[in-house]
């Protein structure tokens, strides 16, 4: 049987109700906000499973045009899934980065965020993993309007790239 933990103080046997139990083993979940606990009640013995789940502030983020929304975690991950098409990055490492990208922002110690952070986060990300990516993600992140704002960007891309193999 699961049950979900809120209160180690007001745990009950989901059996039995008593309030007196044991933790036989505990075990962190891979992106370390879930601790899975496997309990045993001191009074009738049976055993269950309660889960804790750190409580996230939800994050504000600020966009250009100065309006402020709930930072959603599916829509950064849309971004970067749009930009990942057609190329032969694998599905754990875009979500590795959207976990990564979403942790440091909540460690950032600011309750709002603006969207520009928020873009150059994916960009530095994606311009080391990908540079067709990174070309995607910048053509909409930074507003390409000119063919010219590809061609200056290539541009940068492989400068770059040629003085750092030299």
């Amino acid at each position: 049987m699961i049950f979900m933990a809120l209160d180690n103080d007001h745990m009950h046997c989901p059996y039995c109700g008593s309030k007196e139990s044991e933790v036989v083993e505990t075990r962190e979940s891979s992106d370390m906000d879930t601790i899975r606990r496997r309990r045993s009640c001191l009074v009738c013995e049976k055993r269950f499973t309660t889960y804790e789940r750190v409580e996230h502030v939800q994050l504000i983020v600020i966009k250009k045009d100065g309006k402020r929304e709930q930072f959603a975690r599916e829509k950064l991950k849309t971004g970067i899934l749009k930009a990942c098409e057609k190329t032969m990055i694998p599905a754990d490492v875009i979500e590795k980065m959207v976990h990564e990208i979403s942790r440091e922002l909540r460690t950032m110690g600011s309750l709002e965020v603006k969207s520009e952070l928020i873009g150059e986060m994916v960009a530095k990300r994606l311009k080391k993993l990908d540079k067709v990516a990174y070309i995607r993600f910048a053509s909409v992140f930074k507003r390409f309007v000119e063919v010219e704002d590809f061609e200056k960007e290539v541009r940068r891309l492989t400068t770059k790239s040629v003085r750092s193999v030299v």
